[in-house]
């Protein structure tokens, strides 16, 4: 098991406590949550259900059955009529279960179950209500990647399950060290500066990980998982959003727009080139964030309305940039690619992102893990700061994030800019604290007469920590 140690702590103690405990795992899709619950209790499921994607109620109950049936070891198959009927069966066999520890049931992809007029949600809370929550020795794990539907249908359920849910638990795709270290276990031998580029494309999705083959190069894989006859990777994007959300086309929409602009966009822009308006954006806009496709950033010295989305999925980035228009046929792409501008801008690009993503990482390789931080980003119509990282301290660090091959070298005309974007933006926000030119690149800064205009660095080694 790579990572997750805060969550087995958590399941752990739901497992060890002296009470009835029902926990939620939601997270995007392959980003591991049956990994972890398997892992974990496989050898003490009492029960283990998984709903199928698009298969009607009927079809569901008579696969719950079967399970049932196997689970109890009876020659006995269910009658379930209704998901009433279903979970009153599954109380009947847990009662006659005699174990000394928690009797562990597991329901996977619970948003699929939950079919249109089937009083899943209904059976679930007379369940729980009227049986399970009152026992001591019932650990039921929910989950699911659609995560608009565990939060609508039980972390903020209204109705029977109202604050029943005893622990929550989101799984967040792996940071550049847990990349790292998973990579190793597979026996992968990549350095850290073909990791970086890795993690560019494929994130931190466990799954997505799984399909490289440790003893090709990084670009082999990008070849064989993209470009490929039956590339594994080309398909996964229609899968991937039809998976996770009702009206899929409208959530394309959203990241299709956010991905035309690389600063991000307002939700009044997003409105505007989307034409999806009031409560229907907002949910969306939150779902996607919820999901970890779009990430927020305030914009410095404004209200909270005029936060700023960002398309974050690394996956989503490469597919609309390399992979959803591409009419080549040619097997060896990103071979060919590779060494291009265009590549080397389109790094740059999401280098940045990836700091973005790993900003306790840069605090720490700071020194200001225990500074009370906030991060923005600033805007005006001479200049633009995608990371400001404001610090209780009355310092600002003003970020540059820079991906390059070897030791980026400062010429006199960047470090202009650099010293004239500090200028203009305590002129345009009347800010009294310190400005620190801070500069994140893959290996230092070459020492030359501009470099003296990054005040601070750090490398890259930073957000491996």
């Amino acid at each position: 098991m790579i990572g997750r140690i805060k969550e087995i702590n958590e399941l752990q103690q739901c497992y060890q406590s002296n009470r009835s405990e029902f926990v939620i795992i939601y997270g995007r899709r392959r980003v591991g949550k049956t990994y972890l619950v398997h892992e974990l209790f496989e050898k003490e499921f009492a029960f283990h259900y998984v709903g199928a994607h698009h298969l009607a109620k009927d079809k569901q109950l008579s696969n719950f059955a079967r399970s049932l049936q196997t689970f109890s070891g009876s020659a006995f198959l269910p009658a379930c009529k209704n998901w009433f009927d279903a979970f009153n069966f599954l109380q009947d066999y847990l009662t006659s279960l005699q174990t000394k520890t928690k009797k562990v049931v597991f329901f996977d992809e619970m948003p699929w179950i939950d079919t249109p007029k089937s009083e899943f949600v209904a059976a679930l809370e007379n369940f729980w209500n009227g049986w399970a929550m009152h026992q001591k020795d019932i650990l039921f794990i929910a989950s699911g990647s659609a995560t608009s539907w565990m939060a609508d249908k039980l972390i903020d359920n209204q109705g029977g399950l109202h604050n029943r849910i005893t622990q929550k638990i989101y799984l967040r795709p792996f940071t550049l060290g847990e990349v790292e270290s998973y990579l190793e276990a597979a026996g992968c031998s990549w350095d850290r500066y073909q990791i970086l580029q890795c993690y560019m494309i494929f994130g931190g999705i466990p799954f997505y990980l799984s399909l490289l083959k440790p003893k090709q190069s990084l670009v082999q894989n990008v070849d064989t998982l993209f470009f490929a006859p039956n590339a594994a990777m080309r398909d996964e994007f229609s899968e991937l959003y039809n998976a996770l959300f009702s009206n899929a086309d409208h959530y394309i929409n959203i990241v299709r727009a956010l991905n035309s602009k690389k600063e991000g966009l307002t939700r009044t822009e997003i409105a505007q080139m989307t034409n999806i308006q009031g409560s229907t954006l907002t949910k969306m806009l939150s779902n996607l964030c919820k999901c970890d496709f779009v990430t927020t950033y305030a914009h410095y010295g404004k209200t909270v309305k005029n936060v700023i989305y960002r398309l974050a999925d690394f996956y989503t980035l490469f597919y609309f940039k390399y992979v959803e228009n591409d009419l080549s046929k040619d097997e060896n792409r990103w071979t060919h690619l590779i060494h291009t501008q265009q590549v080397v801008a389109w790094q740059g690009l999401t280098f940045e992102l990836v700091c973005l993503q790993h900003l306790p990482q840069i605090k720490k390789g700071l020194g200001i893990a225990g500074v009370l931080t906030s991060a923005s980003s600033w805007r005006s119509e001479n200049a633009q700061i995608d990371l400001l990282i404001d610090r209780d301290d009355r310092i600002i660090n003003l970020c540059e994030m820079k991906f390059s091959q070897e030791p980026y070298a400062i010429s006199a005309e960047y470090a202009n800019k650099i010293r004239m974007r500090s200028a203009l933006f305590r002129e345009a926000t009347k800010c009294k604290k310190g400005l620190v030119n801070t500069f994140v690149t893959t290996y230092g800064i070459l020492p030359g007469k501009n470099s003296s205009v990054a005040e601070s660095e750090l490398t890259m080694e930073v957000l491996f920590e």
